[in-house]
């Protein structure tokens, strides 16, 4: 376990308790967007959801306010699930963080009325980082050494490693708490996803018959074809496997476009001067392909030729630029700055 302090302001300005009060009784917001829980156990979504329609169609899971009010005053705590999907604010630090680890990221808030527990002990399968917004929660954590007792509050944060046994309860007001949840990417898991197609390439036969009676009869074979494999991954490329995997992380995140229908309409409009900025969250990973550069943004991949890379490296270590500081022909800076606001990378100011 860790504590750091910040100014409660940033903190509190990702998902205030008005956010939260809006999100639960005028967003419109369907399970399993959201849930709710009760001294250690998570309530069925009848009891605080109904169903409607949208243009002839059927919607299941939407919160009912009025159900979910009278629970949470009962003492039930509501759970906003997966918040980097749908709060900009948690969006935007969600994606800076993945790019900044290189581990998937998620976010919840819990909002638990006063005196009230949501969940009993229990530990979670990645680390988390968990900061207070609204009131006060006691923290009951676990360690070698035996539980310790942290009160967190708005400005107090507190880092937890994978496995920790935890508990919290509100103190005499409400409490608004976020958990940014790690989920990391393992040197086991690189391993395994970097062997698995040279062990496809091991013909799938059926072993023969009679080897229980004379389990011997599978020895040298299984031994002929354990050295091919090592053989393979021995020649294995290791730079690939690990631009296979870069490649893997980044597709596999979700579009970071937020603006862009502001930036469709600006795009043809940029000038020289035009003020842009490297939109949040958003990654660019160059590699080199002799004589062109190839991209990687995100769920998608642009290709250039290989004197536009002294750009792309100012675009790269920039927050804002307009065209002009970029070190192409004024022509270039200005094709290179359209196309990588249409790709999403930059943003128009």
């Amino acid at each position: 376990m860790h504590l750091h302090r910040t100014d409660p302001d940033l903190l509190v300005g990702l998902l205030s308790l008005d956010d939260a009060d809006h999100l639960l009784t005028a967003s419109a917001i369907r399970t399993p967007s959201i849930r709710m829980a009760k001294d250690g156990a998570v309530l069925p979504e009848s009891a605080y959801t109904r169903g409607a329609t949208l243009a002839g169609k059927p919607l299941t899971g939407l919160v009912d306010a009025r159900k979910a009010l009278a629970l949470f005053a009962d003492g039930a705590t509501v759970v906003f699930q997966g918040l980097h999907r749908y709060w900009p604010p948690l969006t935007r630090l969600v994606a800076e963080l993945e790019l900044e680890l290189g581990h998937p990221c998620q976010a919840n808030a819990y909002l638990t009325p006063p005196g009230s527990q949501g969940f009993a002990v229990h530990s979670d399968s990645h680390d988390v980082f968990v900061f207070q917004t609204a009131g006060s929660k006691q923290w009951e954590v676990h360690g070698a050494d035996g539980p310790e007792e942290v009160l967190l509050e708005p400005g107090l944060s507190m880092y937890l490693p994978t496995g920790t046994p935890h508990a919290a309860r509100a103190q005499d007001t409400v409490s608004l708490h976020v958990t940014l949840g790690i989920n990391q990417l393992t040197w086991r898991g690189l391993v395994e996803r970097t062997v698995a197609p040279l062990v496809r390439e091991v013909a799938d036969e059926h072993l023969p018959a009679g080897y229980l009676d004379d389990p011997s009869v599978l020895a040298g074979p299984l031994a002929e074809r354990l050295e091919r494999l090592a053989a393979a991954l021995r020649d294995a490329d290791a730079g690939a496997a690990v631009e296979t995997e870069v490649r893997r992380f980044l597709t596999s995140r979700p579009p970071r476009l937020e603006h862009g229908l502001h930036d469709v309409l600006a795009r043809a409009e940029i000038t020289d001067t035009t003020v842009l900025r490297r939109r949040p969250g958003h990654p660019c990973v160059l590699l080199d392909r002799g004589d062109r550069v190839e991209v990687l943004l995100g769920d998608r991949s642009m290709s250039v030729p290989a004197w536009v890379r002294p750009a792309l490296e100012v675009v790269r270590s920039r927050a804002e630029l307009t065209p002009a500081d970029l070190p192409l022909d004024a022509q270039s800076n200005l094709v290179l700055c359209r196309r990588l606001v249409r790709e999403g990378l930059l943003e128009v100011g």
